[in-house]
């Protein structure tokens, strides 16, 4: 169930998306380490790659309850967490910015607070007190927008295995700051090993 897509433009298309999704995950998440919850769930195939059409905040946000909805009634074993990728929604990353405030308001409304957290991840991701080009902004950089959707239960799990979870974020930037802007793009023109 955790393959199931969303029609995209047609099946060729979808996978690719799914395919340089995939990628991102296991060469930049989890082969950096960037997120040391991933590989658990990636390995057991409990993400659910849903490609989505939607080309404006409102197919988005219609896409996003169904989603949240589907992953509210799944079982964790079957669904862990939902990656909701949108090529075609959001590809200014202030407009996506703006829309995460949409997206926790639907989390809200659906009565899943508590339940569910989103992350977000853009090709053109900026913390707020970075520039555009600091490297550091690649720990939450994809090759597509998307919303990855958590299951709280499992967020509290993973700290708990991980006693120090707030060493993350400065391990994230002092492996982005080692890898610089070449080993980056680097990530993406090598073959696989």
């Amino acid at each position: 169930m955790n393959d199931v897509l969303t029609p995209f433009d047609d099946v060729s298309t979808t996978a690719a998306v799914v395919a340089l999704t995939r990628r991102w995950l296991e060469r930049a998440v989890i082969g950096l380490n960037l997120c040391p919850f991933a590989k658990a769930v990636h390995v057991k195939r409990q993400i659910r790659y849903a490609v989505t059409a939607a080309a404006t905040a409102g197919e988005l946000l219609a896409e996003l309850r169904q989603e949240l909805e589907l992953l509210a009634r799944a079982s964790p074993d079957e669904i862990q967490t939902t990656l909701l990728i949108h090529p075609r929604a959001m590809a200014d990353f202030i407009d996506f910015h703006f829309f995460l405030k949409e997206a926790d308001v639907a989390v809200r409304n659906l009565g899943h607070e508590g339940f569910v957290q989103i992350a977000s991840f853009h090709p053109d991701y900026e913390f707020a007190d970075s520039t555009a080009d600091d490297i550091t902004n690649c720990s939450n950089r994809s090759p597509y927008p998307m919303l990855h959707l958590l299951r709280e239960a499992s967020i509290d799990r993973a700290v708990a295995a991980f006693p120090d979870a707030a060493v993350i974020y400065e391990r994230n930037v002092a492996t982005l700051r080692s890898l610089g802007h070449d080993g980056w793009r680097r990530l993406w023109t090598s073959d696989p090993d």
